[in-house]
């Protein structure tokens, strides 16, 4: 993907947001009065349907910890009690009809896409799996088997990367509810029953707990079977908030080595932050952040000094909000809101002998962020290309619909216009004092996946002079600065350092 970004001011028809969403009003239907449906019409003969639910891996039971995500998937996944789902897909193929699932910590998403001269048929076929679904047993253990298998093979067996951002959050997140991943744990999901299913799937998919949002060139009748089928679902105020769920901020750096056999090392690290896409430091952090580690920019500041005149891996990012799924994307998926977040830092998979140096210089950098600041040209070139960036963030029509949604979950403007607001206003004192505020690099939790976790630990522990392989020659600038670097002190007492065998990671 390749896109060129002006350097020169927008002009000023482009700068102005069109009013993207509006509430259309509710249908005087029975059981549709409490509705309230975010309408996005425009041209586009594709229909973009997200029914948003307020219910995630946050509201598993403890010991049925993947309940969420295994509802949602025996919904979009499973048919409904008239059609198999092989059945549905035969249906819907020919129609190029979508009907999927995405299941976060807080919200669950189901997404319809049709072209307008197909909804009723499609409709037809979809709309059933959610209000009268089939919970047939061998869909139950179909499903079931994936999902632990996404969990065993997909994520800890096979990638380590993934592997290690959601160990991070499952660390800075322990006794929360955020605490485990959406896919579970494999005694969670193993101890799941096909009851437990269906008592989640009744009081969670209710109206009260239902955002609606459509997208295109939607005819009114269109609108009014969507707001009568959603009136087939339960009266219920659907689930309640969770509770409890900020993070837990270390005092100086704890690790967690996962041991597993690997060829390459695996690095994450981060701090819980009081700050959420409503907090009035948000637009300010989200400068800093893009300019420290921008997801998938070479320009940026970590991609600068680890992989460009390093050479050590193939990127390294940084975040204020979750990012699942971040090494198969570049932009974040909507409808991931969260009430709490951490900062993090994402250090793509080095040599096993550079690990030790590449975690200095990661903190180096950081540390260096918080004590100096930012520069204002950087500040300048980063504010100006994120006032542009919004846009490309928000560019389809799926998009800007769960982007519209998740404003309305966070009680904030039209994000694109709440972005380009905020960043009009800022300064650079603002970025810098939000910076000092929210981030440390002292305080970090910091999970690595390698093999020799033992011979890891003791250099952690050590903290010796931490040398670094090139393969080709270096300026003598950039080994004077790994002299200093090798020989900062991280300060990680031994029994801040623990060792985790792969096995056990997400097991109960």
């Amino acid at each position: 993907v390749v896109t060129t970004l002006s350097k020169d001011p927008l002009p000023a028809a482009a700068g102005e947001i069109p009013a993207l969403t509006s509430f259309a009003p509710g249908s005087g239907a029975a059981g549709a009065r409490d509705l309230k449906l975010l309408l996005q019409k425009n041209a586009l003969p594709q229909l973009d349907v997200k029914l948003v639910f307020s219910a995630g891996s946050a509201h598993d039971p403890k010991g049925k910890e993947g309940l969420a995500a295994l509802s949602a998937s025996m919904i979009a996944e499973a048919g409904s009690k008239d059609r198999r789902i092989d059945e549905i897909n035969k249906a819907l193929f020919p129609m190029a009809g979508v009907f999927h699932a995405q299941t976060d910590k807080e919200l669950t998403t189901f997404t319809a896409s049709v072209h307008r001269d197909n909804w009723k048929a499609v409709f037809d076929v979809v709309m059933p799996m959610l209000t009268d679904p089939g919970f047939r047993d061998e869909d139950f253990k179909r499903l079931k088997d994936a999902q632990s298998n996404a969990l065993k093979e997909d994520l800890r067996s096979n990638n380590e990367e993934e592997l290690g951002k959601e160990r991070l959050q499952a660390n800075i997140f322990a006794g929360t509810p955020y605490g485990h991943p959406v896919l579970g744990t494999l005694a969670g999901i193993e101890a799941i029953t096909q009851d437990d299913v269906k008592n989640f799937v009744r009081a969670a998919y209710t109206r009260g707990g239902l955002a609606l949002g459509v997208s295109g060139d939607a005819p009114e009748p269109m609108l009014a079977r969507l707001r009568a089928e959603m009136a087939k679902l339960p009266a219920g105020p659907g689930l309640t908030a969770p509770q409890g769920v900020a993070g837990r901020r270390p005092g100086g750096l704890e690790v967690e080595i996962i041991e597993k056999e690997t060829r390459a090392t695996a690095i994450s690290l981060g701090l819980p932050i009081p700050v959420t896409r409503s907090s009035p430091d948000f637009v300010a952090l989200s400068v800093a952040r893009a300019w420290l580690g921008e997801h998938r920019s070479s320009v940026s500041h970590l991609y600068q000094r680890i992989r460009e005149v390093r050479g050590m891996n193939y990127g390294d990012y940084a975040y204020i909000e979750a990012f699942p799924r971040g090494m198969f994307a570049f932009f974040p998926d909507p409808n991931v809101a969260r009430r709490a977040q951490i900062f993090e830092v994402w250090i793509r998979p080095v040599v096993p002998v550079n690990a030790h140096m590449a975690l200095r210089i990661a903190v180096a950098e950081l540390d260096k962020l918080i004590r100096e600041g930012m520069s204002k040209a950087d500040f300048e070139r980063t504010r100006d290309y994120l006032m542009k960036n919004v846009f490309v963030m928000t560019a389809t029509q799926d998009q800007q619909l769960g982007y519209a949604l998740d404003s309305n979950w966070y009680g904030i403007p039209e994000f694109t216009s709440y972005m380009r607001g905020g960043l009009e206003k800022l300064t650079l004192d603002d970025v810098n004092a939000a910076i000092r505020k929210n981030l440390s690099a002292r305080d970090l939790s910091v999970v690595i996946v390698t093999k020799d976790a033992k011979g890891l630990k003791e250099k952690l522990a050590a903290d010796g002079f931490s040398p670094i392989q090139y393969d080709a020659e270096k300026p003598k600038e950039l080994l004077d600065e790994d002299k200093v670097i090798g020989a900062l002190k991280l300060g990680i007492a031994a029994d801040r350092i623990r060792i985790t065998p792969v096995e056990e990671v997400f097991a109960r």
